[in-house]
């Protein structure tokens, strides 16, 4: 099963990724995680990416692309694989379709896991964390349920900040939803219920 990962951030896709990787081995491929990794690694591609980084910029498709289409090639995906954090636009999906055909490992599934912006920005904005253990609860937290330590806010999760990612979302990545509707492969799920509720709808809807 060969899937990209769709949705807002704080839409829940880290949650519905890890049940899925549990259940069926499937390596959840984040592109920060993997442009990290070549970076550690020293790869060509990785000394690439680390220049754009470096300097600030964002680092080009066609360096992304062929750290996707490599990731692709290791063991672990023979299974299949998800896709998370790309492509972020379509001319990124264009591409990963081209490559993906000449690997004959075509998508079977775009997942969007779609909740409203505004139960986003109230999910964001009522998240604490612990600064002991890293654990994540809600403002109704006063200390950690987990070891007792203090809860704060991240400086990410103020409102401002919440919108201005939702915005910058809307218009890079959501036209990716329109693009993967028209090549039939979007699986659209009601992310604001219980994460169970949703992940059985995942496995439904995806014939798991």
């Amino acid at each position: 099963m060969n899937i990209v990962l769709l949705g807002a951030p704080g839409a829940g896709k880290g949650t519905q990724a890890a049940k899925l990787v549990e259940e069926y081995e499937l390596p959840h491929i984040s592109t920060g995680d993997m442009l990290r990794a070549a970076v550690k690694e020293g790869t060509p591609l990785g000394k690439k990416a680390k220049s754009f980084m470096d300097a600030g910029d964002l680092v080009p498709d066609d360096v992304i692309i062929g750290l996707v289409t490599e990731r692709l090639q290791s063991k672990d995906t023979e299974k299949g694989f998800i896709l998370d954090g790309f492509p972020r636009t379509s001319a990124q999906a264009v591409a990963l379709d081209a490559e993906l055909s000449k690997l004959e490992r075509p998508l079977d599934a775009a997942l969007l896991i779609d909740v409203d912006s505004e139960v986003i920005v109230g999910r964001l904005t009522s998240r604490r964390m612990c600064k002991d253990c890293g654990y994540i609860g809600t403002a109704a937290d006063a200390t950690c349920p987990k070891c007792g330590g203090e809860m704060y806010q991240r400086d990410d999760d103020n409102e401002a900040t919440v919108r201005n990612r939702l915005d910058v979302y809307e218009k890079s990545t959501a036209p990716l939803i329109d693009y993967y509707r028209g090549c039939d492969l979007l699986v659209a799920i009601d992310g604001d219920r219980d994460p169970e509720v949703v992940y059985a709808d995942v496995k439904k809807s995806l014939g798991l």
